[in-house]
């Protein structure tokens, strides 16, 4: 059975990676968890492509449902065709919409699921989901046939913990929190995305991105991905270490904050921060 080692595009710490391989093992799902902006959907793209599997994403939203994943059946489009005299009418499955488990069941090679961010979903979409994920097969009622996987899939659910999942769900996956990334981790991490980046201009970066993490009262810390869209703006200007070094979170608010911080509560923190250092040293 192949394993997962990460890729050369995705640093996977090694208990990411003994997370991954344990859930594919035990063929359960790996639930996954962390901070928004720590890897976890671009872990699922990452594991399909070391494996050499196809990915099938499903985004979950506020108004999605578990049946939509299963399928869905479209009377509407019938009852407009049976109106019109279309023959398609005649065939109930002309009608079925297959959803994205339907379709990782009837993969002929096993893809990679991602159920992506199920804690948006109403607090009854992961119970609706237990028995297929767990027997990996369903029932089509409108066809009385059961679709069941020829080749069971490897399923990863994200979830950014904006509620709490049933105890039933968690029994049945495997799970696993992303830890947010350490300075080593995070330099690696780094160099994946600009390889060759001026050691002096990182460190002082990762000085800057680490002390305003730290900050009490932040509402929203910034996360990986927006290290990464600061360090490219940083690059793109052209700035330097030396103006990061005269800007730490005591003193002035960082060049172009606004990859970092996301709302006027933190930028407005940042803004009485500085205002109370400038008047501690007068």
């Amino acid at each position: 059975m192949a394993k997962f080692t990460g890729t050369a595009s995705y640093v996977a710490t090694e208990d990411l990676k003994v997370a991954v391989n344990a859930a594919i093992t035990l063929e359960r799902p790996l639930l996954i968890k962390g901070e928004p902006g720590t890897g976890k959907t671009i872990l699922a793209q990452e594991v399909a492509s070391a494996l050499g599997k196809r990915l099938i994403p499903w985004h979950v939203k506020s108004t999605t449902r578990a049946q939509q994943g299963l399928y869905e059946y479209d009377a509407v489009s019938r009852l407009r065709d049976s109106q019109l005299g279309d023959a398609r009418v005649h065939d109930i499955k002309n009608y079925i919409v297959k959803g994205k488990l339907w379709e990782a069941f009837e993969a002929d090679v096993a893809p990679v699921l991602l159920i992506d961010e199920i804690d948006k979903a109403d607090i009854e979409f992961p119970n609706d989901l237990l028995l297929e994920l767990d027997r990996m097969e369903f029932f089509v009622y409108e066809t009385r046939e059961t679709i069941k996987a020829t080749n069971r899939p490897i399923i990863i659910i994200t979830s950014n913990n904006e509620k709490e999942l049933p105890d039933a769900f968690l029994r049945r996956c495997f799970f696993h929190y992303i830890q947010f990334p350490n300075r080593e981790t995070m330099e690696q991490i780094v160099e994946v995305h600009y390889p060759g980046i001026k050691l002096l201009l990182l460190r002082e970066a990762l000085n800057s991105f680490f002390d305003l993490r730290e900050i009490p009262g932040l509402k929203k810390r910034p996360s990986t991905s927006e290290l990464l869209d600061w360090l490219k703006l940083l690059l793109a200007e052209d700035i330097g270490p030396e103006l990061l070094r005269e800007r730490n979170a005591a003193k002035l608010i960082p060049p172009l904050h606004g990859a970092l911080l996301k709302n006027e509560q933190d930028v407005h923190l940042f803004e009485r921060l500085a205002f109370l250092h400038r008047r501690g040293q007068n």
